[in-house]
Protein backbone atom coordinates (compact mmCIF):
# COMPACT_ATOMS: atom_id res chain seq x y z
CA UNK A 1 0.00 0.00 0.00
CA UNK A 2 1.31 3.43 -0.82
CA UNK A 3 2.35 5.38 2.65
CA UNK A 4 -0.62 8.25 2.18
CA UNK A 5 -3.16 5.61 0.51
CA UNK A 6 -6.98 7.73 1.50
CA UNK A 7 -4.93 10.40 2.82
CA UNK A 8 -5.87 13.79 1.34
CA UNK A 9 -4.05 16.75 0.77
CA UNK A 10 -4.46 20.66 -0.06
CA UNK A 11 -2.00 22.69 -1.55
CA UNK A 12 -1.76 25.58 -2.46
CA UNK A 13 -0.04 27.71 -4.91
CA UNK A 14 0.08 24.25 -6.74
CA UNK A 15 -0.59 24.55 -10.20
CA UNK A 16 3.43 25.25 -10.82
CA UNK A 17 7.14 24.80 -9.77
CA UNK A 18 7.07 23.91 -6.14
CA UNK A 19 3.51 23.71 -5.29
CA UNK A 20 3.13 21.12 -8.77
CA UNK A 21 5.86 19.34 -6.93
CA UNK A 22 3.71 18.63 -3.96
CA UNK A 23 1.17 17.62 -5.06
CA UNK A 24 2.66 15.09 -7.50
CA UNK A 25 4.78 13.65 -4.67
CA UNK A 26 1.86 12.92 -2.44
CA UNK A 27 -0.43 11.79 -5.22
CA UNK A 28 2.40 9.11 -6.23
CA UNK A 29 2.03 8.10 -2.22
CA UNK A 30 -1.39 7.84 -2.99
CA UNK A 31 -2.79 10.89 -1.61
CA UNK A 32 -5.96 12.29 -3.22
CA UNK A 33 -4.87 16.41 -4.09
CA UNK A 34 -6.77 19.53 -4.30
CA UNK A 35 -4.67 21.77 -6.14
CA UNK A 36 -4.68 25.16 -6.14
CA UNK A 37 -3.22 28.58 -8.16
CA UNK A 38 -3.50 30.81 -10.57
CA UNK A 39 -2.63 30.55 -14.34
CA UNK A 40 -3.93 29.36 -18.19
CA UNK A 41 -7.35 27.21 -17.62
CA UNK A 42 -6.47 24.60 -20.02
CA UNK A 43 -2.87 23.83 -18.34
CA UNK A 44 -4.34 23.57 -15.08
CA UNK A 45 -6.35 21.06 -16.35
CA UNK A 46 -4.02 19.19 -17.85
CA UNK A 47 -1.94 19.00 -15.06
CA UNK A 48 -5.24 18.06 -12.49
CA UNK A 49 -6.02 15.40 -15.32
CA UNK A 50 -2.37 14.33 -15.42
CA UNK A 51 -2.25 13.71 -11.52
CA UNK A 52 -4.96 11.30 -11.55
CA UNK A 53 -4.08 9.27 -14.36
CA UNK A 54 -0.59 8.96 -13.72
CA UNK A 55 -1.24 7.89 -9.74
CA UNK A 56 -4.75 6.35 -9.63
CA UNK A 57 -5.88 9.47 -7.28
CA UNK A 58 -8.91 11.86 -7.29
CA UNK A 59 -7.62 15.51 -7.63
CA UNK A 60 -9.78 18.43 -7.68
CA UNK A 61 -8.92 22.40 -8.81
CA UNK A 62 -10.04 25.16 -6.46
CA UNK A 63 -9.32 28.46 -8.01
CA UNK A 64 -9.22 30.09 -4.39
CA UNK A 65 -7.66 33.50 -4.20
CA UNK A 66 -5.13 33.32 -1.23
CA UNK A 67 -6.12 36.89 -0.43
CA UNK A 68 -9.56 36.51 0.20
CA UNK A 69 -9.96 34.32 3.82
CA UNK A 70 -13.56 33.32 2.57
CA UNK A 71 -12.24 31.25 -0.24
CA UNK A 72 -9.44 29.73 1.55
CA UNK A 73 -12.21 28.29 4.22
CA UNK A 74 -14.29 27.97 0.78
CA UNK A 75 -11.30 25.56 -1.06
CA UNK A 76 -10.75 23.12 2.43
CA UNK A 77 -14.82 23.05 2.46
CA UNK A 78 -14.47 21.79 -1.16
CA UNK A 79 -11.57 18.84 -0.51
CA UNK A 80 -13.40 17.86 2.53
CA UNK A 81 -16.73 17.60 0.41
CA UNK A 82 -15.50 16.19 -2.85
CA UNK A 83 -12.40 14.25 -1.44
CA UNK A 84 -13.78 13.07 1.79
CA UNK A 85 -11.03 15.12 3.99
CA UNK A 86 -8.21 17.25 4.77
CA UNK A 87 -5.58 15.80 6.57
CA UNK A 88 -2.44 17.07 4.70
CA UNK A 89 -2.04 20.95 4.61
CA UNK A 90 0.43 22.70 2.58
CA UNK A 91 0.93 26.55 2.49
CA UNK A 92 3.02 27.07 -0.57
CA UNK A 93 1.15 29.78 -1.90
CA UNK A 94 3.66 32.66 -2.28
CA UNK A 95 4.06 36.17 -4.31
CA UNK A 96 7.46 38.49 -4.41
CA UNK A 97 8.60 41.84 -5.28
CA UNK A 98 12.11 43.72 -4.47
CA UNK A 99 12.29 47.42 -4.23
CA UNK A 100 14.08 50.04 -1.96
CA UNK A 101 11.85 50.30 0.97
CA UNK A 102 11.35 54.07 0.27
CA UNK A 103 9.88 53.19 -3.04
CA UNK A 104 7.83 50.02 -1.36
CA UNK A 105 4.27 50.04 -3.04
CA UNK A 106 2.22 49.65 -0.30
CA UNK A 107 -0.54 47.83 -1.98
CA UNK A 108 2.56 45.50 -2.89
CA UNK A 109 3.55 44.74 0.98
CA UNK A 110 -0.48 44.17 1.60
CA UNK A 111 -0.32 41.63 -1.42
CA UNK A 112 2.61 39.57 0.45
CA UNK A 113 1.97 40.15 3.64
CA UNK A 114 -1.92 38.06 2.22
CA UNK A 115 -0.58 35.80 0.25
CA UNK A 116 2.40 34.79 1.51
CA UNK A 117 1.34 34.77 5.52
CA UNK A 118 -2.54 35.53 6.48
CA UNK A 119 -3.56 32.71 3.89
CA UNK A 120 -1.50 29.88 6.06
CA UNK A 121 -3.54 31.18 9.27
CA UNK A 122 -6.12 31.15 7.06
CA UNK A 123 -6.22 27.85 5.62
CA UNK A 124 -4.66 26.52 8.90
CA UNK A 125 -7.63 27.77 10.69
CA UNK A 126 -10.20 25.81 8.18
CA UNK A 127 -8.22 22.80 8.21
CA UNK A 128 -7.60 21.76 11.86
CA UNK A 129 -11.26 20.70 13.22
CA UNK A 130 -11.19 18.33 10.77
CA UNK A 131 -7.76 16.65 11.74
CA UNK A 132 -8.35 17.32 15.28
CA UNK A 133 -11.45 15.17 15.00
CA UNK A 134 -9.69 12.53 12.95
CA UNK A 135 -7.38 12.35 15.06
CA UNK A 136 -3.86 12.73 12.73
CA UNK A 137 -3.04 15.54 10.43
CA UNK A 138 0.24 16.82 8.51
CA UNK A 139 0.54 20.80 8.34
CA UNK A 140 3.90 22.02 6.27
CA UNK A 141 4.60 25.69 5.75
CA UNK A 142 6.64 26.46 2.73
CA UNK A 143 8.57 29.19 4.36
CA UNK A 144 12.22 29.92 3.01
CA UNK A 145 15.77 30.86 4.12
CA UNK A 146 14.33 34.26 4.65
CA UNK A 147 12.48 32.94 7.77
CA UNK A 148 15.78 32.86 8.86
CA UNK A 149 17.87 35.56 7.07
CA UNK A 150 17.24 38.75 5.08
CA UNK A 151 18.59 39.94 1.77
CA UNK A 152 18.10 43.75 1.04
CA UNK A 153 15.10 44.61 -1.09
CA UNK A 154 12.71 42.03 -0.22
CA UNK A 155 11.05 44.25 3.03
CA UNK A 156 7.54 42.07 2.80
CA UNK A 157 8.68 38.58 1.90
CA UNK A 158 11.17 38.40 4.49
CA UNK A 159 9.01 39.66 6.98
CA UNK A 160 5.95 37.09 5.65
CA UNK A 161 8.69 34.54 6.04
CA UNK A 162 9.70 34.87 9.62
CA UNK A 163 5.97 35.27 10.49
CA UNK A 164 5.67 32.04 8.76
CA UNK A 165 8.31 30.68 11.21
CA UNK A 166 6.72 32.26 14.37
CA UNK A 167 3.10 30.83 12.92
CA UNK A 168 4.06 27.41 12.84
CA UNK A 169 5.88 27.06 15.93
CA UNK A 170 2.80 28.41 17.78
CA UNK A 171 0.22 25.94 16.19
CA UNK A 172 2.87 23.02 16.87
CA UNK A 173 2.64 23.88 20.44
CA UNK A 174 -1.57 24.04 20.22
CA UNK A 175 -1.35 20.71 18.27
CA UNK A 176 1.21 19.06 19.87
CA UNK A 177 -1.74 15.98 21.79
CA UNK A 178 -3.80 15.97 19.27
CA UNK A 179 -1.39 13.66 16.69
CA UNK A 180 -1.04 16.80 14.10
CA UNK A 181 2.47 18.09 13.39
CA UNK A 182 3.03 21.80 12.11
CA UNK A 183 6.76 22.42 10.28
CA UNK A 184 8.32 25.05 8.41
CA UNK A 185 10.22 23.93 5.12
CA UNK A 186 12.70 26.68 4.56
CA UNK A 187 14.65 26.25 0.84
CA UNK A 188 16.56 28.51 -0.73
CA UNK A 189 16.51 29.32 -4.26
CA UNK A 190 15.09 26.98 -6.47
CA UNK A 191 14.43 27.27 -9.91
CA UNK A 192 11.23 28.25 -10.20
CA UNK A 193 8.90 30.17 -12.10
CA UNK A 194 8.56 32.91 -9.13
CA UNK A 195 12.70 32.74 -8.97
CA UNK A 196 13.07 33.59 -12.54
CA UNK A 197 10.32 36.16 -12.25
CA UNK A 198 12.34 38.68 -10.08
CA UNK A 199 15.28 38.73 -11.96
CA UNK A 200 14.20 41.73 -14.17
CA UNK A 201 13.46 43.39 -10.67
CA UNK A 202 16.79 42.26 -9.07
CA UNK A 203 18.58 43.67 -12.28
CA UNK A 204 16.91 47.45 -12.38
CA UNK A 205 16.99 47.53 -8.40
CA UNK A 206 21.28 46.47 -8.15
CA UNK A 207 22.15 47.48 -11.66
CA UNK A 208 23.08 44.12 -12.74
CA UNK A 209 22.86 41.94 -15.53
CA UNK A 210 20.69 38.94 -15.57
CA UNK A 211 23.95 36.72 -14.92
CA UNK A 212 24.99 38.59 -12.69
CA UNK A 213 22.22 38.07 -10.68
CA UNK A 214 22.16 34.49 -11.09
CA UNK A 215 25.58 34.09 -10.40
CA UNK A 216 26.23 37.60 -8.22
CA UNK A 217 22.76 37.58 -6.11
CA UNK A 218 20.79 34.44 -6.33
CA UNK A 219 23.70 31.61 -5.84
CA UNK A 220 26.02 33.57 -3.96
CA UNK A 221 24.21 32.81 -0.85
CA UNK A 222 24.00 28.92 -1.45
CA UNK A 223 28.10 28.00 -0.78
CA UNK A 224 26.86 24.94 -3.05
CA UNK A 225 26.39 26.90 -5.93
CA UNK A 226 23.82 25.03 -7.21
CA UNK A 227 19.99 25.51 -7.26
CA UNK A 228 17.45 23.53 -4.71
CA UNK A 229 15.53 21.56 -7.24
CA UNK A 230 11.92 21.09 -6.54
CA UNK A 231 11.64 17.06 -6.23
CA UNK A 232 14.50 17.84 -3.17
CA UNK A 233 11.71 19.83 -1.73
CA UNK A 234 8.92 17.47 -2.07
CA UNK A 235 11.14 14.99 -0.56
CA UNK A 236 11.01 16.76 2.42
CA UNK A 237 7.56 17.09 3.10
CA UNK A 238 7.20 13.94 2.31
CA UNK A 239 9.08 12.38 4.75
CA UNK A 240 7.23 15.10 7.36
CA UNK A 241 3.91 13.19 6.29
CA UNK A 242 5.11 10.09 7.30
CA UNK A 243 5.02 8.26 10.31
CA UNK A 244 8.83 8.21 10.74
CA UNK A 245 8.55 11.82 11.42
CA UNK A 246 5.31 12.13 13.87
CA UNK A 247 7.83 13.55 16.74
CA UNK A 248 8.88 16.62 14.50
CA UNK A 249 6.88 19.26 14.73
CA UNK A 250 7.58 23.23 15.55
CA UNK A 251 10.92 22.72 13.29
CA UNK A 252 11.95 24.87 10.67
CA UNK A 253 14.02 22.55 8.01
CA UNK A 254 16.43 24.21 5.69
CA UNK A 255 17.02 23.21 2.39
CA UNK A 256 19.48 25.77 1.33
CA UNK A 257 22.45 24.49 -0.11
CA UNK A 258 24.03 25.53 3.61
CA UNK A 259 23.03 29.37 2.90
CA UNK A 260 22.08 29.85 6.53
CA UNK A 261 24.82 27.91 7.92
CA UNK A 262 27.20 30.94 6.99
Amino acid sequence: MPSLANKVAVVTGSTSGIGLAYARALAAEGAHVLINGFGDAAAIEAERSKIESDFGVKSVYSPADMSKPAEIAAMVATAERELGSADILINNAGVQFVSPIEEFPVEKWDQIIAINLSSAFHAIRAAVPGMKKRGWGRISNTASAHSLVASPFKSAYVSAKHGIAGLTKTVALELATHKITANCISPGYVWTPLVEKQIPDTMKARGLTKEQVIHDVLLEAQPTKEFVTVEQVAALALFLCSDAAAQITGANISVDGGWTAE
